[in-house]
């Protein structure tokens, strides 16, 4: 099938190089020209596993193509997704001016039948909004429909997800866009869900939503855990093999961070309350999420007392390991935390060092995790990468000022590290 997509960032990338991988047309457009030109040499501006050599191998196979012509994009295709970027406000509400800005383009630009589909995670009604841009600037009074057909990739393992869905979420108001959506992803052979617009808007701001709260909810488990002597991790194994509760998003830690979760739950509770309804519960899940950062920073000053003229090594940068992305990464707002408090802090991230360079003052970059537990007064573990699961805890031992360990993402065993001589904590372990 013929496919634009339009917004070459991390949902429009994706989801264009695997469609193309589909064996579907595809014309990725974005109007940031530095970034066309990367990608039409083959470069990706982000890092997730496989993405590269699916779009290498898409590009030859003259599958999947980049321009920043979105008159080109629209002429071509009949399917049309919109994947532009929805930033948060101060408000928590999503800022849909790219997605007005881009409906209207393609309303412009329109010279027969095409199914304009919101991918960006946009507040429910937007589909209506959409629709009523296109209306007044389709001066030639093409026929359209729109669709909201949202996203549920996991940076880091987004090939796989949209490879392999657990489901596949459609909003329509017509018997064709369904058809014509239905037929774009049959290949997948995942199950469809098929809905009404509005409902498939709610389904990813609920889905995101529910999953933070998932999280919160073991980070609470894990402050009582440590009040009473008990295991976080033995209890939420105990919880996840419940079929009705489920492993995945209990693991306890420094809480969660990305471009999805913290924008999706302000815009849902914005959401409600723009409709009359307080929720409360989702704005407790925001709080605990914060509390987590200030407890890492507790943890830390317990033991090796006072933070001012410390030096701190921080392993691990990116919101989750297999990523590059910082937005919202609890480890930026922890060394801002440290900073604030007069620490001196070296840094170790194996993919996020670059883009870090751009965000962090006054860091020292180390090469590789030892140069950073050098001369360290403690070490603090931000990100679950598996090169940190590898560590040769002598070594380590005899790098740092003090021997002290701060596991923000509960990598290691406790009674062992400390029969090694370390003054170990994770969060909310024995």
């Amino acid at each position: 099938m013929k496919v634009c997509v339009i917004g070459a960032g991390y949902v429009g990338l994706v989801t264009g190089a695997c469609l193309a991988g589909m064996g579907n047309k595809v014309i990725c457009v974005d109007n940031n020209k530095e970034k066309i030109d990367l990608l039409k040499k083959g470069k990706i501006p982000i890092y997730e596993p496989g993405l590269k050599e699916l779009v290498k191998k898409t590009m030859q196979k003259k599958f999947l193509y980049f321009t920043t012509d979105i008159k080109d994009g629209v002429t071509n295709s009949e399917i049309i997704f919109i994947a532009v970027n929805t930033p948060p406000r101060k408000n928590g509400e999503a800022d849909l001016c790219y997605v007005e800005a881009v409906s209207r383009e393609v309303a412009q630009q329109m010279k027969s039948y095409k199914v304009i589909v919101s991918k960006s995670t946009v507040p429910v009604e937007t589909g209506k909004k959409i629709a009523q841009t296109v209306k007044i600037y389709n001066k030639q009074k093409v026929s359209f429909d729109i669709a909201s057909n949202p996203e549920f990739l996991r940076e880091g393992s987004a090939i796989g997800d949209f490879m392999h869905p657990d489901r596949i979420v459609i909003g329509v108001n017509s018997k064709k866009a369904e058809t014509i959506m239905k037929k774009l992803y049959k290949p997948l052979g995942a199950p469809i869900i098929v809905t009404d617009i509005e409902s498939a808007e709610i389904i990813k701001h609920a889905a995101n939503s529910f999953l933070a709260m998932k999280i919160s909810y073991i980070n609470a488990v894990a402050n009582i855990c440590e009040r009473v002597g008990a295991d976080v991790t033995q209890v939420a194994r105990g919880m996840g093999l419940d079929r009705r509760i489920g492993a995945e998003f209990l693991s306890a830690g420094v809480g969660f961070g990305g471009s999805c979760f913290p924008k999706d739950l302000s815009a849902f509770i914005r959401i409600a309350e723009k409709n009359g309804y307080n929720f409360e519960l989702l704005k407790v899940v925001k709080k605990i999420n914060q509390e987590q950062k200030n407890l890492l920073l507790k943890k830390l000053t317990r033991a090796i007392w006072n933070l001012k003229d410390k030096t701190i090594g921080i392993l691990g940068l990116a919101f989750k390991s297999n990523t590059d992305d910082l937005r919202n990464a609890p480890a930026i707002s922890i060394i801002e935390m440290l900073q604030k408090e007069g620490a001196r802090i070296k840094v170790y991230d194996p993919q996020a060092m670059e883009k870090a360079k751009k965000i962090l003052k006054n860091v020292i970059f180390c090469k590789d995790l030892y140069l950073t537990a050098q001369d360290s007064d403690a070490l603090v573990i931000l990100t679950e990468w598996n090169e940190f699961k590898k560590l040769d805890f002598k070594k380590i031992k005899k790098k740092l000022k003090t021997p002290v360990i701060i596991d923000g993402r509960n990598m290691y065993n406790p009674a062992l590290m400390r029969k090694q001589g370390f003054t170990y904590e994770g969060i909310g372990t024995k």
